[in-house]
Parts: structure tokens; sequence; C-alpha cells
């Protein structure tokens, strides 16, 4: 058997193509450069995905997220890029608002057609995992009764099933029901299902366990010695009780602490953690604050050997140099995965 340290150093190397730029910035050159980089494997996202299709388009017709033969054909042609690019498509996402929807509303019926017109994709693509995030839709609007959410993710995994695919269950650290770790491994075991699993994700957890963007200090206001007791038993836990087949993938980033701290309502409909989350999340080593190696060594305790993948969102707009930037990053990821190991 491999030593856990040569386990380690061949784990595969994922990259998250909204990452990497906006939509407007061409996804055959994100594929190049995370090629050139040497990244295994990209999370395809769903805007890049529909900017490609519409760059692509020969028709004189914006084509819609909701129009999945076009998107089938643009995920066929990315299929394509891809393997001349030696990147494997190791997920579509981020799926979003799907779980928690009272029985026979019609939000329920569109977050399955969704789902199906997703799943299509994801043939042509020739993935098999799908994302989903816990959802953030507001609490008066869902039914959020347990075992209803339950039954949503199992009936999607069986329709999944059908063609050899996967739902990666992320909690979202702002979400209306799940936003921690614990709380999406519990649904996820009530589900019970083989292709229903984890994505866990470094910001999603210490971001949402020690970190708090509300806070003067960046940190949840507690007695320090008392919120790292907790943080330190919740991923003893984590390392103790998720089985490693059970994850998925990790995802992996940092958080900057604000320079001064958010306002604690909901702005333009995010709660404060999802702005957080949506522009201060910087690869590790790169300014951020947040308790992230102590997430990657507890996920590495539990014996998973597989996706680390890297999914950052470091401001807005058009990176200069994306080559550089997709080095820089692998360069990162590395020296992560050296860091987590200590210990292991």
């Amino acid at each position: 058997m491999p030593s856990t340290t040569t386990q380690i150093q061949s784990i595969p190397l994922s990259y998250a193509t909204c990452s990497l730029g906006p939509p407007s910035t061409p996804l055959e050159s994100k594929l190049h450069s995370l090629s050139t980089a040497n990244f295994t494997a990209i999370e395809l996202a769903f805007p890049d995905l529909l900017a490609y299709a519409n760059t692509h388009n020969p028709g004189t017709t914006q084509i819609l997220p909701h129009d999945y033969s076009a998107l089938v054909h643009a995920a066929t042609e990315i299929r394509s890029l891809c393997e001349s690019h030696n990147l494997r498509i190791m997920m579509l996402q981020p799926f979003s608002n799907f779980e928690g929807w009272p029985r026979n509303s019609p939000e329920r019926q569109d977050a399955f057609t969704r789902a199906k017109g997703w799943s299509e994709i994801m043939s042509a693509l020739g993935t098999d995992m799908l994302q989903i995030g816990s959802t953030d839709t507001p609490r008066d609007k869902l039914s959020l009764d347990k075992g209803e959410v339950v039954e949503d993710l199992r009936e999607l995994a069986d329709i999944l099933a059908e063609k050899g695919q996967r739902i990666a269950y992320e909690n979202w650290c702002w979400s209306t029901h799940a936003p921690g770790w614990k709380d999406v491994w519990e649904i996820v075991k009530e589900v019970g299902r083989e292709n229903v699993g984890l994505c866990l994700d470094t910001f999603q957890t210490a971001g949402g366990e020690w970190g708090d963007p509300t806070s003067p200090e960046g940190i949840i206001p507690d007695e320090k010695e008392d919120l790292r007791k907790r943080y330190e038993d919740s991923l003893e836990e984590l390392a103790r009780t998720v089985p490693p087949e059970k994850i998925f993938l990790l995802q992996v980033s940092d958080a900057y602490k604000p320079t001064s701290p958010f306002e604690d309502e909901v702005v333009d409909g995010a709660r404060p953690r999802a702005r957080w989350s949506h522009s201060y999340r910087p690869m590790p080593y790169k300014g951020g604050y947040l308790p992230i190696e102590e997430v990657g060594r507890a996920v590495l305790r539990t014996g998973f050997r597989g996706w680390f993948s890297m999914e950052i969102f470091d401001g807005e707009g058009e990176l200069d140099d994306i080559d550089g930037y997709a080095k820089e990053a692998m360069g990162s990821m590395r020296r992560f995965l050296e860091r987590c190991a200590e210990g292991v």
C-alpha cells in the first residue's frame, strides 16, 4: 500500500472555471491556462457554458439558461475542447435553490425541470457530478421540513442514478437550512443513496464556524478560546465520523477580512456571508485570514484522497494574466496540500 505521503502527493487537482475571470473571458483561454498550469480537471461553471454557447451560436437568437438543446450542443463542443487540453470535466456547478419547495408548487416543478436539463448537459459534457448548494431561498417561501428536503434529494438522486450521475451536496454558510458541514452530512445520511455525497469547502466551513464579516474582528463574537475549541471540536468530529467515500470533493479558498464590517442584513437579496463569498475569497496564502488548513487536514484525516479543487472569487472583472494566475493557483494549491498533510 502506498505511504500516506505518496497518497497525498497523488491527490488530483481541479480548478473552477468561474475562478479564472468572468464569463466574458473566453473559455478556450481558461482551458489553455489551466492545462498549462498542470491542473487535471475543471469544475465547469454554468455561466461559462452559457457564455460559450452564445459566443459560438450560429443563430441570431440569444441562448437562455433553459435552452437545453442548444446548451447540450455547446457542451459536446466543450467536452472536445477539454479533451484536447487533457482536462477532465469533474463537475458541473452551481445548481442552486433546488430543495425545500412546497409539494406541488410551480417552484418545485421548475427545480426538477432544471435539474433534468442539467443532467442532459452533464451527459454531453461527459461528467458524472452535479454540485448542489444548500438553498438560500428565504424561509417564508419554503417548506423546509427536513423530511421533504431529504425526499427532494432522494428523488433527484434516483433520476440521476439512471445515467450514472451523482450529487455533491455543499453547505453554503449563508444557507437558510443547512449552513454547516454537519447539517448537510445529516441530510446526506438520511437520503441514503450511494450517488449522494458531500462537497466540502474550506471557506464554507471556516467562514461559517469561525469567521464573521459583520464583526469588527472578522470572527464570530465570543471568547476566542471558546470559539477555537468549538471549531477544533467540529473538525475533529468531521474527521472521525464522515466516511471518505461520502466526500466527493474538497473546494479550497480563503477569505479576506473586510476593511469594515458588513451590514448584518440582506442587501440585494444576499445575506452577509453570501456577499463575502462572492468577491472576498482569494487563493490560500494571498492575504486571507481564515483557519482553512485545519479544514483540509480534517478532510485528509478521514482517509479522503480524492479531488481538491480551487474555487476562488477574488474581486470582479477581467484578469490581466490568466496564464500566470493559473500557475500561481497551482503553486498555492500544492503548498496548501503540503501544509495540510503535516500531522495526518
